[in-house]
């Protein structure tokens, strides 16, 4: 895995994976930026959002728990310096709401961003919602 960062001015960079995919980050106007992408900190939680729906469907897939729809929120708090607690809160339309609890827990204990989220010390807390 690689990540380059390239300062485009002001409090913009454009950041890039490596694999020909990027994001431009910077601050909100009111610190000063241009608010043209989200911040480091934010990408860091859209990230958690996004790998918690990604983990969730292999392994529903795996478990064989269809599903019609299926999305993470995330509601975060920063403290002084970083993310101090997540509330994660799944949607999911299904007919099976008792394996749908199983998958998420699966999930929530395997998802890669998490496990860095959780060792970085962030409280993070879920909710499963059925539709």
């Amino acid at each position: 895995m690689k990540s380059t960062s390239v300062w485009t001015g002001g409090y913009k960079s454009k950041v890039d994976n490596g694999r020909g995919h990027e994001a431009v980050v910077d601050l909100p106007q009111n610190q000063g930026g241009d608010d043209v992408g989200a911040t480091a900190l934010e990408l860091a939680l859209m990230g958690l959002s996004g790998c918690i729906t990604t983990i969730f469907v292999l392994i529903a897939q795996k478990s064989r728990l269809e599903f019609e729809a299926l999305e993470a929120e995330i509601n975060a708090t920063k403290g002084e310096r970083t993310i101090e607690t997540a509330e994660v809160i799944i949607k999911i339309k299904t007919s099976d709401p008792k394996k749908a609890d199983r998958v998420l827990n699966q999930t929530l204990e395997t998802c890669p961003v998490g496990i860095l989220f959780a060792d970085a010390g962030v409280k993070i807390s879920h909710k499963l919602i059925v539709e």
